[in-house]
C-alpha cells in the first residue's frame, strides 16, 4: 500500500508548527540561561560560590628569627576563626588590600578576586577603637618600642621604657610593626606581633591592630609598602571618614601645699641668763584693717 504524499497546505503547516516549537525551545533555553545571572537589581557577572575556610597547615610551629627563638603555639587553644586560614572573602578592593573588621576581630589580606586571607587579632579595648582608611608606610623587624607620655601617666611602671624597649620576645610589638598613616600624618596606630597571644579575639589593646608573631611575619613579608588598609566601622560598615578615640581628659594636678615655718625667738645675747619674767616684752603693732 503507497502512503499519500502531503499536499503544499499540510507540508505548509508542519513547517509552521516546527519553527513555532524551536522558537519556544530557544526562548525557555536562553531565559534559564539567564536566569543564572540576573539577581535582584539588574544583571551581574556570576561569582564563584563560596567554600570552606582551609586553615595554613604549620602556621604556627617553633620558629627562629633574627636569632630570636619563637615558641610554638598550641593550635587547639586559638579559636578555629582566629586561625591563618584561606577563605572566600567578598570585596571589590584589589589584591594586597588590608581590610581589617573590629566587630569581628578579623584581619582579611586580599589575594585575588573574592579571596583572601584571614588572621586572627586583638583590637582597641573601649575607648581607644578607631575606624578610617590608611596606607603603610613602613615596616620594621622586632622594633623598639616607646611608650607614650599618656600611657605613662596611666601607668607609672612603663617609665623605666620611657627612652624605648629594644625588641624581643617579651617586647609589646613583637616580631614585627607595620606603620600606618592617614592623609601623611601618623597617628600613632600599627599592626604589630605580641607575647600575649591568647589576647588575640579581644578588645585588649590601646588602638593599635595585634597580630600572633608567626602570623605578623606571614603578613609583613607579603608587603611592599603603599598597601591600602580599611578598618571598618564597629558595626562593620565602610568608613566615610577618619573617626579616632576622644582624648583623654587631662587629670588636673593640685598644686602642693606651701608650708610656712615658725617664726623662730629673737637672741639678746644681754639678757641671756635673765629670768623670763625680767624681761621687757617686744613691742607689738596693731594693723586696723577698714573697708570691706
Amino acid at each position: 500500500m503507497l502512503l499519500a504524499l502531503p499536499n503544499r497546505r499540510t507540508h505548509y503547516f508542519m513547517r509552521a508548527t516546527l519553527n513555532a516549537f524551536c522558537k519556544t525551545v530557544l526562548t525557555l533555553g536562553l531565559a534559564a540561561l539567564l536566569s543564572a545571572c540576573v539577581h535582584e537589581g539588574g544583571m551581574s557577572t556570576p561569582t564563584a560560590k563560596p567554600g570552606a575556610p582551609k586553615e595554613v597547615e604549620g602556621a604556627y610551629l617553633a620558629t627562629k628569627d633574627a636569632n630570636i627563638d619563637i615558641p610554638a603555639l598550641p593550635v587547639e587553644e586559638i579559636p578555629q576563626q582566629f586561625r591563618r586560614q584561606s577563605v572566600y572573602f567578598e570585596t571589590n578592593e584589589a589584591p594586597g588590600t588590608i581590610i581589617i573588621n573590629p566587630s569581628q576581630r578579623v584581619l582579611h589580606y586580599v589575594t585575588g578576586k573574592n579571596q583572601a586571607l584571614r588572621y586572627g587579632i586583638s583590637v582597641g579595648r573601649s575607648g581607644f577603637e578607631w575606624s578610617g582608611t590608611a596606607v603603610v608606610t613602613e615596616k620594621k623587624p622586632w622594633p623598639t618600642w616607646t611608650p607614650p607620655k599618656e600611657m605613662i601617666a596611666r601607668d607609672p611602671k612603663l617609665a623605666k621604657w620611657k627612652d624605648g624597649q629594644p625588641g624581643g620576645p617579651t617586647n609589646p610589638l613583637g616580631a614585627r610593626a607595620i606603620y600606618l598613616t592617614t592623609n601623611g600624618v601618623d597617628y600613632g596606630y600599627r599592626i604589630h606581633g605580641t607575647p600575649e597571644w591568647r589576647s588575640i579575639g579581644r578588645n585588649a589593646s590601646s588602638g593599635c591592630i595585634r597580630m600572633i608573631n608567626q602570623d605578623v611575619i606571614d603578613l609583613y613579608n607579603r608587603l611592599q609598602g603603599g598597601e591600602k588598609v580599611v578598618v571598618l566601622t564597629r558595626d562593620g560598615q565602610y568608613p566615610t571618614r577618619l573617626s579616632l578615640p576622644p582624648p583623654a581628659p587631662v587629670k588636673k594636678v593640685e598644686p602642693a601645699p606651701v608650708v610656712v615655718p615658725a617664726a623662730m625667738p629673737s637672741f639678746n645675747p644681754l639678757l641671756q641668763g635673765v629670768p623670763p619674767a625680767l624681761q621687757a616684752p617686744a613691742a607689738t603693732t596693731t594693723t586696723t584693717t577698714t573697708g570691706g
